[in-house]
């Protein structure tokens, strides 16, 4: 039987399963974990449904999608493709007209948007919920380690500045002693 996992920890390797990136024996672990768990089962049918429409954007523009005429598969492929910028707000003001305007006019196109939303809420809530179920603050405690190395095993730059100096003084003053005998 393979280990058992969190659904926090199946939440932070779900995309790397559905991608298939994962090691043979975490791979098994995510999946006897997804066939015993509902909730995860769902929640990854879900994602796979909606990575399914975008990841290759392979869907079939159909009558029923769309009015059958070049001016608007032309303006759902403009619209497919700037989807994602869209969601990120990375397109211009005109731009983001367009596509606003192309997706109140045309059904697929409004579907599509509703998905990547629905879709980027899975993702953004499955990171919160894994961010917030952490209990340590692993760069925190790098970074007392860090210092805890530098605060033992150094010696203040300033002392060493000034052991260096007064060598040098010594130094000076004996060479000017040995001058002088």
């Amino acid at each position: 039987m393979p280990k058992e996992l969190t659904c926090s920890q199946v939440s932070a390797l779900i995309t790397y399963y559905i991608e298939n990136k994962l090691n043979d024996a975490l791979r098994e672990c995510v999946e006897y974990h997804l066939s015993v768990c509902k909730k995860c089962n769902d929640k990854y049918l879900k994602l796979i449904k909606i990575a399914g429409n975008f990841s290759s954007f392979s869907r079939k523009i159909t009558q029923d999608d769309i009015d059958d005429n070049d001016y608007a598969v032309k303006r759902y492929d403009d619209f497919r493709a700037n989807l994602s910028a869209y969601i990120d707000n990375e397109l211009t003001d005109e731009e983001n007209i367009r596509i606003k305007k192309i997706a109140i006019t045309n059904p697929a196109a409004r579907k599509d948007l509703e998905e990547f939303y629905t879709f980027k809420k899975l993702l953004h809530s499955s990171f919160d919920k894994t961010r917030n179920e952490l209990k340590e603050d692993y760069s925190g405690t790098i970074l007392e380690k860090i210092y805890s190395l530098h605060s033992t095993n150094r010696l203040d730059p300033f002392y060493l500045i000034m052991t260096l100096f007064m060598v040098i003084i010594g130094a000076a003053l004996l060479g000017i002693a040995n001058f002088m005998l």
